[in-house]
């Protein structure tokens, strides 16, 4: 994959699997990522404690939970969180203006140096001092419209 907007590949292969920090829940997921990007916005932001997410993209058909995640309202309308109700770790996050998409930390992963960013999603929202020095496309705002495309193309349409 050599395209702007994947993944390369580094030496693996799906499924990936994930664990919160407690391990009470595990996710697979059984595809490649949709795109994988850093997400600058607040929300993101406030939901991990950190000034900026990584997060990679799967079609939700493709992530399969274990143990007894729970979610929550985000604060965008159609908006929901995924956590682990024991440890609180941020496991998700689903959005219905993005086509059926499931974004997971890329944190999470056992095989985390697989998912490399691409691009910045809320650029204009980053905390001033983070200097983050790569060659990613940067959106001022969302990247929706590069996320549904990532989708497209991976459907083969």
């Amino acid at each position: 994959m050599s395209s702007a907007h994947s993944s390369p590949a580094i030496g693996t292969g799906p499924p990936y699997s994930a664990r919160c920090f407690c391990g009470a829940i595990r996710l697979v997921a059984d595809a490649e990522p949709l795109s994988v990007s850093y997400c600058h916005c607040v929300d993101c932001r406030r939901a991990t404690g950190a000034p900026v997410a990584a997060l990679a993209a799967f079609a939700s058909r493709a992530v399969t939970f274990s143990g007894d995640p729970k979610s929550a309202k985000g604060t965008q309308p159609g908006s929901t969180r995924t956590f682990c109700p024991d440890c609180g770790s941020s496991l998700a996050f689903h959005g219905d203006y993005v086509d059926d998409q499931t974004f997971i930390h890329i944190g999470l992963f056992d095989e985390l140096n697989h998912f490399v960013p691409t691009h910045h999603s809320y650029d204009g929202e980053r905390a001033t001092w983070l200097k983050i020095d790569d060659s990613c496309d940067r959106f001022a705002g969302s990247s929706r419209t590069a996320l549904n495309a990532a989708a497209l193309r991976a459907q083969g349409n």
